[in-house]
């Protein structure tokens, strides 16, 4: 009896080790390059350059590490979501953002020393042409920074459209 007890345990294990296996070598998401956004990921409150909160700010991963989820709410009316993900087949991240205004913007770009910089594609106005740059760049303090910029075809830059500082809410 203690036999079939011992060989039974020795099943269960093995059958445990192989299911984790498979687990690790099905993970399509795993790699570095997908993780390089994490330090974005969490509940926050956003100020602006003047410490005024603006709004707050959910980002979350979701599809076993493949995507990155953002949900916006500003202290006004705006709201919105944005998809980030990692294209394996190109070597970038990308962002598709869409708020309550039905404003959208597409991005993308690579994490560059210490920071996720996206691009927009130019985009024509009376003004002349321009292009959208966000950046985030994590702090000491654990806080990140939002950058958005408006550059010309020279990369001069503009203008700056927005700038905070995501802050950790305190649970």
């Amino acid at each position: 009896m203690k036999k079939y007890y011992l060989i039974l345990l020795l099943l269960s294990l093995t059958n445990t080790t192989i299911l984790a296996q498979t687990e690790e070598n099905n993970c399509f998401c795993c790699s570095e390059n997908y993780n390089q956004f994490n330090f974005w990921v969490g509940e926050w409150n956003v100020y602006n350059t003047n410490n005024k909160l603006v709004g707050t700010n959910s980002i979350s991963k979701n599809y076993a590490n493949c995507l990155l989820t953002e949900k916006w709410v500003s202290t006004g009316k705006n709201k919105g979501t944005s998809t980030n993900f990692y294209n394996k087949n190109d070597n970038s991240w990308n962002q598709l953002w869409i708020d309550n205004t039905g404003y959208v913007l597409k991005l993308k770009g690579n994490f560059i020393n210490g920071s996720m910089v996206l691009k927009g594609e130019i985009i024509k106005n009376k003004k002349g042409p321009y292009y959208n740059q966000i950046s985030w760049t994590e702090n000491n303090d654990g806080s990140v920074t939002q950058l958005w910029e408006t550059y010309n075809t020279d990369n001069l830059k503009i203008s700056t459209i927005f700038e905070g500082i995501y802050k950790k809410k305190l649970n």
